[in-house]
């Protein structure tokens, strides 16, 4: 199979040396609570062998990466997962063959916040929001990781219930105490979400608030883009392109959706935009200023899925977009657009999705000293049974 796709690019001209290399250089990060229960706003189910603790995270986000070859790094997410003793979990993680990437505050879970963190009209409730995002800046240095990811519930339920520019106002305020703590290696990543858990406004509802912050907070401010954080129907590809052009892409969290913020496996619901958001990427990353800084974390809750199968299948999904979208001809796509022909420069596209490049990469993970399937490997190896028997 693998012999019979590479005759059959390098006959269209494809360097499948160069899509090799690309592939086996790939890296996502896996989420540290994408290992334990979750659920809905309802209620949170519990699975046998979930993670109780970051440790055990670890340990299965290891698992992971060994499978896949692609996971190398861990996000984590304070206070969920706090330890006493943040140099013993970076050589934890370590030991295990990953190491911590991104540094997540928790700013919408405590009673305090539910009029806002940074936006709150209370100082000492935003003093206490600050205070938390130091900390986290402090668990970076202790851990060794240069990304910090924010994410704000904060917003308002009711018209009236607050004044927009000044609730941004106190925001920008509070980040611009955070950005000074930053050092020149590290990322501040701003998410955005257009609702939820405000229903009538959210403080950064889109990625223009989001990037009209980064540019006031300075270059090492960029934006992160959540799959499901878009209105249906959004054309997220196009604020890709745009936001790799200004150089202000800073990561991604990925998941699918079919309604709403539904945090499904990645891929599951709408794989052929996950393909054209990579074919912005691929086309941004030829500027070495662009993709070489852009982090890329799953976001999902597995409240049906065992958890590790789940995480697998979101890697797998992603390699496919990622590989399908190197195969895209990239010149004789802006040939096809500038001379205005629509439907050869579709089936260029199409082209490329169409094509099943899974042999590809499980020759990528070969080469790499990981597993050609990784499910079928995860599902033989016996680790689920394991850590059913160990946890529970």
């Amino acid at each position: 199979m693998y012999e019979m796709l590479v005759d059959k690019l390098s006959s269209k001209g494809i360097d499948v040396n160069k899509v090799m290399q690309r592939l086996k250089e790939f890296a996502v990060e896996t989420p540290s609570w994408g290992y334990s229960d979750a659920g809905t706003r309802f209620k949170v189910f519990h699975k046998p062998g979930s993670a109780r603790n970051i440790f055990e995270r670890i340990d299965d986000a290891a698992v992971v990466n060994k499978l896949t070859g692609a996971a190398p790094t861990i996000a984590i997410h304070i206070p969920w997962d706090k330890t006493k003793d943040y140099q013993e979990l970076k050589e934890y993680a370590e030991s295990k063959g990953i190491t911590i990437g991104t540094v997540n505050p928790n700013l919408f879970q405590d009673e305090e916040y539910r009029f806002g963190s940074l936006t709150n009209t209370a100082e000492s409730i935003r003093q206490k929001a600050v205070e938390h995002i130091l900390e986290c800046i402090d668990i970076m240095r202790k851990t060794e990781a240069h990304r910090l990811s924010l994410w704000f519930g904060d917003g308002t339920n009711y018209p009236g219930q607050g004044d927009f520019i000044r609730r941004l106002h106190r925001l920008l305020e509070g980040l611009t105490r955070v950005y000074t703590h930053l050092k020149e290696d590290d990322t501040m990543l701003i998410e955005y979400k257009f609702f939820e858990p405000a229903f009538y406004h959210t403080d950064i509802p889109d990625w223009g608030t989001a990037v009209l912050l980064a540019q006031k907070l300075g270059e090492r401010a960029k934006v992160l883009v959540d799959l499901g954080h878009h209105p249906l129907g959004t054309n997220i590809e196009q604020i890709v392109a745009i936001l790799l052009d200004e150089k202000k892409l800073g990561g991604f969290h990925f998941n699918d959706k079919k309604y709403a913020d539904d945090d499904l496996t990645t891929g599951s619901i709408n794989p052929y935009q996950l393909f054209l958001i990579f074919v912005e990427l691929v086309k941004g990353s030829a500027d070495p200023s662009n993709g070489g800084s852009i982090s890329y974390t799953i976001d999902q809750s597995h409240c049906v899925k065992p958890n590790i199968e789940a995480m697998i299948q979101s890697i797998e999904s992603i390699e496919i977009a990622y590989a399908k979208a190197l195969l895209v001809d990239l010149e004789d796509l802006q040939e096809a657009q500038e001379s205005n022909d629509v439907a050869r420069a579709e089936e260029i596209l199409l082209d490329a999705y169409r094509e099943d490049v899974r042999p590809l990469i499980s020759k990528a993970r070969e080469e790499k000293g990981a597993e050609p399937d990784p499910l079928r490997a995860l599902k033989s190896s016996g680790y689920q049974q394991k850590i059913v028997k160990e946890r529970g």
